[in-house]
């Protein structure tokens, strides 16, 4: 369960989701596998009773103490380090109750949430992201694995939509989605984008630019060596080479509070006589690039044109 853990640092396994999502059975089923038998013993606490237990024999087998929340209010860092001085557990999986708001969790100075993972009941994530959107967003911001399970029946188009919408609000999230038969991929075609990906310029109506934003980053080959064009706000750093800009939108990934300025890193000869706020209409081709803001790889512009443009006011939603 990831890297070499340090002595002082107490690693907390975070599964989070709604209420009868199945983070229950997913936890049993990993604490079942040959890689979570390990040294020391493991405290779970568990926020909230769903419909399934914890057998006494697989806990014992795992050698897992589990303690039982039902409020927040009991779940505070003093109680937290009492239960690891009553335990003296090797790590804490922690069940989250999708009902509070996970911002609001304080861990003890020396845990450290080391994975989380979200469990989404496919078959209810539309009624979720409508009526709970702020703490679906707290769930996913953090989260390097989401598991959508119970997706049979689900349109591949569906499932396409929600993997857009769980990348806008996780972006660091790697997404599974699974029927009763195993693992599914949907296939999210050329022409399930709601802009025309066979004109020679791929132009971006505003209100899709979140759309394009995350398939650009989520399918990058779709657009490498492709011009788009596109309204965006200017952002410049003092760290970026003199003929860089950021041309971008702010983003409503879940909610009020939630407002980002997402944008791909753009190369103009113009870069240099734009001011922050400036709004321009760019014309660019698109790269796959090493960029150190990336981490890694990622998209970069080469820009054909770069001129002035009116201000868009909304932002964007997904």
């Amino acid at each position: 369960m990831g890297p070499m853990i340090e002595d002082d640092i107490m690693p907390v396994f975070l599964i989070n989701g709604f209420l009868e999502a199945g983070k229950t059975e997913f936890l049993k089923f990993t604490m079942d596998q040959d890689y979570f038998q390990v040294e020391g013993k493991t405290l779970l606490i568990v926020c909230e009773e769903g419909d399934t237990d914890y057998e006494k024999e697989m806990l014992e087998r795992t050698k897992t103490a589990v303690v039982y929340v039902d409020d927040f209010s009991q779940l505070t860092p003093e109680k937290m380090t009492e239960l690891e001085l009553l335990y003296n557990p090797e790590r804490v999986v922690m069940e989250w109750n999708g009902m509070w708001n996970q911002d609001d969790l304080k861990l003890p100075d020396d845990w450290t949430v080391y994975q989380q993972i979200t469990i989404i009941d496919g078959s209810t994530f539309d009624l979720y992201v409508k009526n709970m959107k702020p703490l679906l967003g707290a769930m996913l911001r953090n989260t390097e694995l989401v598991i959508m399970n119970r997706c049979d029946g689900i349109p591949e188009e569906t499932l396409g939509n929600y993997r857009r919408t769980i990348k806008a609000m996780g972006r660091k999230a790697d997404i599974v989605f699974e029927t009763a038969e195993g693992e599914v991929e949907p296939e999210i075609t050329e022409e399930d984008l709601p802009y025309d990906m066979k004109q020679d310029v791929i132009v971006i109506p505003p209100e899709y630019y979140g759309v394009w934003y995350i398939d650009c980053m989520d399918k990058p080959e779709r657009y490498v060596g492709r011009t788009v064009e596109f309204t965006g706000m200017v952002m410049k750093a003092p760290s970026f080479p003199k003929n860089y800009f950021v041309p971008g939108r702010m983003v409503m990934t879940c909610c009020e509070a939630d407002i980002t300025f997402l944008g791909f890193i753009c190369k103009a000869r113009e870069a240099r006589n734009l001011e922050n706020g400036n709004w321009v209409k760019v014309r660019a081709k698109v790269a796959h690039e090493y960029w150190p803001d990336y981490e890694g790889e990622g998209p970069v512009l080469y820009a054909e044109s770069v001129e002035p443009a009116a201000e868009i006011k909304d932002v964007v939603q997904f």
